[in-house]
């Protein structure tokens, strides 16, 4: 329950029976959805969706020590909101040998690092084996790494490599290391979306049809959401309720994960950043829409942290990680630091009057960090 001034107030938003709905966590139709993005009140949208998050995690605001490996920029997909992708030849084109992802897995920054997030572009040039050596190379390097490699368009690409059949193409990557998955490459799950900013990558259903596989043989995923580019609010939520679908039948999804175009260096260069109240609205409508979801993070890489501190009152309840060298988002123009300390990110997050907990990669705690 809220305060008497609050619930006056999103009473006056006409946002009373959504409110209604979410003290008795009944789930929220898409034209429900839709009446948030188009609210002219984000303080009540935010203070619904704090109601949630504390439902779900109380006090807690989650993160982890976790480093990037970004192991190729070629692809052939040629996104429009893309300005990591280089064609091969291009010059910045690279991809990284397994001794050079085993340098780096191996450096003593990364001593205190449980989690490796693996993801590249769609390169035609590497094998099937490639894919298995970089996991085996990971391992090796850090045996008890958790290693969340590969969208499910890698994954897709992967399968078109592999002698063998879908299942068993992902119990070898799981015999090489894999762990769990990441979200990325979902966009917005709509085919108008697909048609005109991405139709070379793997269309909406086909992510879904991945996802529910990946789930299937036993791992976990991510599940995000590009926003800011050319999608409607009704866009958004018909993604957010493919996602939730999804949920209600495989369970497979650890948290959702938001993510604001950067146009920089795209072809979409003309649009405009998100505003901080677009990312807060994200978020908090996506914390009201996606009850099945425990977790909601404040990717901060794309928001920055100041952003990502104030999302911890908007619905999220993770603030990603250490992260350790991302290149895809600041290829775009981020302007955020490619990486924080744990001592930064425990700051942050008492400054907020939240309580910092350190994670694994499906959220068993760590390490709580109390006042």
């Amino acid at each position: 329950m809220l305060a008497r001034f609050q619930e006056d107030r999103i009473y006056k938003a006409g946002l009373g029976s959504i409110y209604k709905k979410t003290l008795e966590a009944q789930r929220l139709t898409a034209e429900e959805g839709v009446i948030l993005y188009e609210s002219r009140d984000p303080l009540s949208v935010g203070a619904m969706a704090n109601i949630i998050r504390e439902r779900k995690n109380g006090n807690f605001a989650w993160f982890n020590q976790n480093m990037r490996i970004d192991y190729t920029n070629i692809c052939d997909k040629r996104c429009e909101f893309c300005a990591f992708s280089r064609a091969s030849g291009d010059t910045g084109a690279y991809t990284l040998s397994p001794e050079e992802i085993e340098s780096f897995a191996s450096q003593p920054e990364h001593d205190g690092v449980t989690e490796a997030h693996i993801v590249g572009g769609v390169n035609p040039g590497l094998p099937f084996d490639y894919y298995l050596e970089l996991l085996r190379t990971v391992k090796r390097a850090r045996p008890a790494i958790h290693l969340k490699a590969f969208t499910m368009v890698e994954i897709d690409q992967i399968i078109n490599l592999s002698p063998l059949s879908p299942p068993e193409t992902m119990d070898a990557l799981i015999d090489a290391g894999l762990d769990s998955c990441p979200g990325g490459g979902a966009e917005i799950l709509c085919e108008r979306i697909h048609r005109t900013l991405c139709q070379r990558k793997i269309p909406p259903e086909r992510w879904l049809e991945l996802q529910r596989m990946v789930h299937r043989r036993g791992l976990r995923t991510t599940a995000t959401m590009l926003y800011g580019h050319i999608e409607t609010a009704a866009e958004r939520v018909e993604h957010m309720i493919k996602l939730r679908q999804l949920q209600d039948e495989t369970g497979g999804f650890l948290a959702f994960v938001p993510l604001a175009f950067h146009p920089l260096n795209t072809r979409l260069s003309h649009i405009s950043f998100p505003t901080a109240l677009d990312d807060l609205m994200n978020i908090a409508v996506a914390r009201l829409m996606l009850d099945n979801f425990n977790h909601i993070k404040a990717y901060w890489i794309m928001l920055t942290p100041s952003v990502s501190q104030i999302s911890l009152s908007y619905g999220a309840d993770d603030m990603d990680g250490t992260i350790m060298r991302e290149t895809i988002a600041h290829e775009a123009g981020a302007r955020t630091p490619p990486m924080l300390s744990v001592e930064r990110l425990v700051a942050l997050i008492r400054e907020t009057g939240r309580t910092p907990a350190e994670r694994d990669s499906i959220y068993n705690p760590v390490r709580v960090y109390n006042a």
